[in-house]
């Protein structure tokens, strides 16, 4: 008998493809994905990496399928765009060790910019997916994904959403499966997509979409469980968890893989209920198909394309039951804010007391944008920020970026802000770029990146200069400044705006979440000096308050970064270091 374990469906996913004998893991973190690659790192038969982004770990794990091994690619939805040039042409190509690539989907927009869906992009790139709905399925899908990665010659789309990689489960632990090298045999018809390869391998994706559709009526993650005829339901992933609560008795068609459809069993369901739902989250893919073949069926019109579903929502729109909300637990609205101590705000702070505009981007600063700080006015996606900057100086002019900076962090400047400085060089733009160099990559869990010195999986190595690295591209003005040195990043910050030229500031000072940061001490308010001005209350640190009056620090909050200190015009607030 199999043993068995209580796992996120992250870390079901990884211990899938343990089982599965994957001998190549690569990604960069993003929420909700993250935890896949953190809970690979515990079985020493994967070689495991954080690549700079994901348009570079799916090349890598493309690589080690053409080689031969079984190979894993993770990254949330977003993450897909930027991977989608190797991802729609590995579709031609094909696979020789089997390819799988976890698209980790945000309904309901916790942690993204957008609330995209992935089966539309695998649609595009003719790609199938799989779509688990516990963790258990997370762990035996991803041991078929390759099975069908290998049988069919493709790469296969492993589609999660935040509910699954953050949910508990049961999950059985099976032995790792060691799966033999398939030997490489150069074939440039087949891996090298010039274009009169990729006419054949088109012809050949086409054929090998339909086959997989014929299949899929007979694999076994398709599951048809015909009870109460009266109603049918089709559904996939974690809304099939809902629609099981809220419909115990009605017949439902559990779609296992949902691209391509398997069109012969949907049609068998669909005749033998007298009205049919289609339940899914996000877009009609399933719904819009599943019409086009002539089969009645209820979805979008009563059902949201937006957020993500529960089966609160299911009752009201299929049974008509409203949910008494004064019985429902109300739970505090809790904003989001830099955390005390955190580098960000106090850059921020110089940068409203200068009144400047900053062009942002993705990550912890992102907070930047909200009050009491109100710095950040744009954010679009990874690495944008500099581009963008560059984008309004060429519409408007110098004098219309004057009072304006590009903000990036240190992960998100690897991850592609180094190719948007390098436009802003090439294409003679000016404007000033701060890199906010916290020591990790923050926002998502404070992971390993190509700056900090260590890999994936904790092995020292070289940690790349950004400073050098900027002045490599010919920029003559960098500087590295202490982000806690309000002074001095003032008076650069002043300069360098006013320069008609590129300049970089490099804002360092480690997340105070960091497992090696040492707090400084705890922030004492002197209340015989305090004037109650509430300038230490103008950076928005959670750790402070104004109570009766006074101003308050929360010691159990506080880590001595001394802004709130840097602020007070009375010298009211002193530093008590740690020990004393």
């Amino acid at each position: 008998m199999s043993k068995q374990q209580i796992m996120l469906g992250n870390q079901a996913i990884a211990r899938g493809a343990y089982e599965a004998g994957v001998k190549v893991s690569a990604a960069y973190p993003g929420t909700p994905s993250t935890e896949i690659s953190e809970n690979i790192i515990n079985y020493k038969e994967i070689y495991a990496e954080w690549s700079p982004n994901e348009k570079v770990a799916m090349e890598v794990a493309i690589g080690a399928s053409i080689s031969g091994v079984r190979s894993l690619c993770s990254m949330k939805h977003v993450g897909v765009n930027v991977a989608s040039d190797p991802l729609f042409t590995v579709s031609y190509i094909g696979v020789n060790g089997g390819l799988v690539l976890v698209a980790a989907d945000d309904p309901g927009i916790y942690s993204s910019q957008n609330e995209q869906d992935s089966r539309m992009v695998a649609r595009s790139a003719m790609v199938p997916v799989l779509e688990p709905s516990d963790s258990e399925e997370a762990r035996v899908f991803t041991k078929k994904a390759y099975e069908i990665s290998e049988k069919y010659d493709t790469p296969v789309i492993l589609r999660t959403t935040t509910r699954l990689s953050h949910s508990q489960g049961v999950v059985n632990l099976e032995d790792r499966v060691e799966v033999a090298d398939k030997p490489y045999e150069r074939d440039m018809r087949k891996t090298v997509m010039m274009p009169a390869c990729a006419i054949e391998r088109h012809k050949f994706v086409e054929q090998r979409l339909k086959d997989l559709a014929n299949d899929a009526c007979d694999m076994d993650i398709n599951k048809m469980e015909i009870n109460d005829t009266s109603i049918g339901i089709i559904s996939s992933g974690i809304p099939y968890q809902y629609v099981k609560e809220v419909l115990p008795n009605a017949s439902v068609l559990k779609l296992g893989i949902v691209n391509p459809l398997p069109r012969k069993l949907i049609e068998e369901f669909a005749s033998k209920v007298d009205k049919l739902y289609i339940v899914e989250e996000l877009e009609p893919v399933i719904e819009e198909q599943v019409k086009s073949w002539g089969i009645k069926a209820i979805g979008k019109e009563i059902f949201t394309v937006q957020g993500e579903y529960s089966a609160n929502m299911l009752r009201k729109a299929i049974l008509g039951q409203e949910l008494d909300l004064e019985k429902a637990a109300q739970v505090p609205n809790r904003p989001p804010i830099l955390c005390p101590g955190c580098p960000h705000r106090s850059t921020f702070s110089v940068l409203k007391k200068l009144k400047i505009h900053a062009a942002g981007d993705i990550g912890c600063y992102t907070l930047g944008a909200v009050a009491p700080l109100n710095v950040i006015d744009t954010t679009v996606c990874m690495g944008a920020s500099i581009s963008t900057l560059h984008g309004m100086e060429k519409a408007k002019g110098r004098e219309f970026i004057k009072d304006w900076v590009a903000v990036i962090g240190d992960s998100t400047f690897l991850h592609t802000g180094v190719n948007s400085l390098m436009n802003m060089v090439y294409n003679k733009g000016t404007g000033t770029v701060l890199i906010l160099d916290n020591s990790t990559t923050g926002m998502t869990g404070h992971q390993e990146h190509a700056a900090t010195g260590k890999t994936l999986m904790g092995e020292p190595t070289y940690p790349i200069n950004i400073f050098n690295l900027c002045k490599a591209m010919g920029i003559e003005n960098v500087y590295e400044v202490d982000a806690f040195d309000l002074d001095a990043m003032e008076k650069i910050i002043k300069q360098e705006v006013a320069r008609e030229a590129v300049s970089v500031i490099i804002c360092k000072s480690p997340c105070a979440l960091l497992k090696s940061y040492v707090p400084k001490g705890k922030c004492i308010v002197d209340d015989e000096k305090c004037k109650k001005c509430g300038a230490c209350l103008v950076p928005g640190c959670p750790a402070m308050t104004k109570k009766d009056g006074h101003i308050v620090i929360d010691e159990t909050m506080c880590n001595g970064c001394g802004l709130c200190m840097s602020k007070c015009p009375f010298d009211a607030i002193s530093l008590k270091k740690a020990g004393e």
